[in-house]
């Protein structure tokens, strides 16, 4: 039986979405409030979704605790109330988008997660706006 679980998170983070190459004027025009110079933050819902071969004697596709486990070691422990420009490696060099947190999110699981299952990631800045990343 194919199936998926999905494992929700959440975390606190400031950001400032900024490209370095482009002026001070490009990167307000083009990204408006997010490009505050004191950064803003955002209450991040992420959702994981682990999805293959449930196993018959078991009935589990994985054991959820070990899924919580990987989302706060990888994600919540270093991510939540951090300035993601600042306090993570990842995005020193990153623009810390929805979409670009959203894929690191998911290499970061994936090193972690037996390579029998599929993973997606899905994760909402607010209520409205939501990125998925499933490592195509």
């Amino acid at each position: 039986m194919r199936i998926s679980v999905i494992r929700k998170a959440h975390f606190n983070a400031a950001h400032r979405l900024h490209v370095p190459a482009w002026s001070e004027e490009e990167n307000r025009e083009y990204f408006g409030l997010c490009n505050n110079p004191n950064y803003h933050g955002h209450n991040y819902e992420l959702e994981v979704k682990v999805t293959g071969e449930c196993d018959p004697v078991s009935g589990y596709l994985i054991d959820m605790k070990d899924v919580k486990c990987m989302i706060d070691e990888e994600v919540c422990e270093p991510f939540d109330h951090r300035n993601l420009n600042l306090d993570v490696a990842d995005f020193r060099e990153m623009n810390p988008t929805a979409e670009n947190i959203a894929y690191v999110i998911w290499h970061k699981l994936r090193k972690r997660l037996d390579a029998r299952f599929d993973l997606a990631v899905r994760l909402c800045e607010t209520p409205r706006n939501c990125v998925e990343y499933h490592g195509q």
